[in-house]
């Protein structure tokens, strides 16, 4: 006696019955493990938030040094965190969204802040203006930052550079100050022109060198060793001078490159 193909599925069924329940069971946990986050990368950018947070509060209360300080701890989390996530395989769209966050706290608040309270405020309506001019391009640069994608070379002053660019300077003239002295008109002005200028060449479209265009994973001649360490000497020796000075270098060198770009004689 033969059977149909309806009887035949019917019977199937009946021996393999779909466990519903067990389904619902497997795509809730599938669904919390969606939800989870990565602890590492995410823990050193809230160490990077901190930092930001901290420097903040030590600038409102008058320590301008440590405030300078927690900028580049917040810089190296920074980092850190990035290259954590890639080589442990744990990036994620929340770590990117959460480190764009801990960015415009870091190093668009705080720096902003930082300038206003040591100076900016005595300029009226043109500290402020300046501090939120700063604020806002640090906002749009890391939105920017987040549509392009992962290139090789930034396009406009990267935000943490931005941030110790003001910081030193800041750091630089406050050491220049004797203990309860206060902060000259010009030193006021200097660091408005800097703070303004810095937000315009965050969302200007210059390219900067970026640490991804190096391989810091190969091998290297023994001299480059030597040279780091000499390197770190000459910062330590005046940490406030180098440490401006090599921004100073770092942000010009966008519009230089684009200045050499656009007049550079073509080669024959």
């Amino acid at each position: 006696m033969t059977m149909d193909k309806t009887d035949q599925d019917k019977n199937d069924a009946n021996v393999h019955p779909i466990n519903s329940d067990t389904d619902d069971i497997g795509s809730k946990e599938s669904r919390l493990r969606r939800r989870g986050i990565y602890l590492i990368p995410n823990l050193i950018t809230t160490g990077a938030l901190f930092a930001g947070f901290y420097a903040i509060v030590a600038a409102m209360n008058g320590k301008f040094e440590p405030a300078t300080l927690a900028i580049f701890a917040a810089i190296l989390l920074d980092t850190a965190d990035g290259r954590v996530a890639r080589i442990t395989h744990t990036e994620s769209k929340f770590g990117a969204e959460y480190d764009s966050l801990s960015d415009m706290v870091a190093f668009g608040v705080a720096p902003a802040l930082i300038a206003f309270t040591w100076t900016l405020s005595s300029l009226g309506k043109v500290g402020w203006v300046v501090t939120f001019i700063y604020m806002a391009c640090a906002a749009l640069r890391l939105a920017r930052y987040n549509t392009q994608g992962d290139n090789k070379s930034f396009t406009g002053l990267p935000s943490p550079s931005a941030a110790a660019l003001v910081v030193c300077a800041i750091w630089a003239m406050d050491d220049l100050l004797l203990p309860g002295e206060v902060v000259e008109v010009w030193m006021s002005w200097v660091i408005g022109l800097l703070i303004a200028t810095s937000g315009i060449l965050m969302v200007a479209n210059f390219n900067y060198m970026s640490p991804k265009m190096y391989n810091f994973a190969g091998k290297v001649p023994f001299i480059s060793l030597v040279a780091v360490v000499i390197v770190f000497a000459i910062i330590l020796s005046k940490p406030p001078e180098v440490l401006l000075t090599l921004a100073i270098l770092y942000a010009l060198s966008g519009p230089a490159r684009f200045l050499w770009e656009r007049y550079k004689k073509p080669t024959v």
